[in-house]
Order: C-alpha cells, then sequence, then structure tokens
C-alpha cells in the first residue's frame, strides 16, 4: 500500500511539468468558470448555495445533482481522457484510479469548492433583482 501511494504521489507531481502539463492548469480554469456561471445562476433563481443544498434538501438531490453533472461532466470526461493519453504516452502503462483521482482532483473538486460561494457572492443589483 505504502508503495502505490507513493507512486501516486510521485505520478501526479510529474504531471505538473511533463508533457500535457498545461491540462493541469487549464482544466481547473474551466471548471471554475463553469462554476461561476452555475453559482450566478443559483443567485439569480434565489436557489441555496450548492453544496448546501446538496445536505439541506434531499428531495431535490437527484436534480441537482443532474444539472452539475452537466457543467461539469464535460470537463470530467475530457480530464479523463486526456490522463488515460498522458499515462499511455508517458508511464507506457494505464493506472484507472490514477485517471479517476486526477479528474476528480481537476475538474470536480474547484466546481465544488467554488460555485457555492459564488452563490453567496454575487451582489444582487448583479443579477437584476432589488435589493
Amino acid at each position: 500500500m505504502d508503495g502505490t501511494l507513493r507512486r501516486l504521489f510521485e505520478d501526479f507531481i510529474g504531471r505538473l511539468d511533463g508533457p500535457m502539463h498545461l491540462r493541469m492548469f487549464f482544466q481547473p480554469l474551466m471548471a471554475c468558470i463553469f462554476a461561476i456561471v452555475d453559482g450566478r445562476r443559483d443567485a439569480q433563481k434565489g436557489r441555496a448555495p450548492y453544496f448546501w443544498a446538496l445536505f439541506s434538501e434531499p428531495e431535490h438531490r437527484k436534480a441537482i445533482l443532474r444539472r452539475s453533472w452537466r457543467s461539469v461532466g464535460k470537463i470530467f470526461i475530457l480530464a479523463l481522457v486526456l490522463d488515460v493519453v498522458y499515462q499511455l504516452r508517458t508511464l507506457t502503462t494505464f493506472y484507472p484510479g490514477e485517471a479517476i483521482l486526477t479528474a476528480l482532483l481537476l475538474a470536480v473538486v474547484p466546481y465544488l469548492m467554488l460555485r457555492g460561494p459564488v452563490n453567496r457572492l454575487i451582489p444582487r443589483k448583479w443579477i437584476g433583482q432589488k435589493s
């Protein structure tokens, strides 16, 4: 187990400066852009912040997850495909766990971290509502 974690960490760090390293910056950027758009839309429609709504509104959880997957799903799939290409090209082998973890870190984590705060931080005057 220790060897696997060490390899996982070393492989992830290797992605930062190896071939295809720009994706490590552009994919989180795209996830952030989608989170800002969705957070703004949530604020406009008066919805609760995203992560809070997942736990406080269990009757709407499925719809909330479906809406968010439409946005972040494309970036997640792209991150997964690019990591498979990276692994086969650079590591000459494929580790599915690494690919999934990398895609989650590049696409889903930034989206989850930003969507709710954007909802709370956008002033109502920016979205066309009265204060």
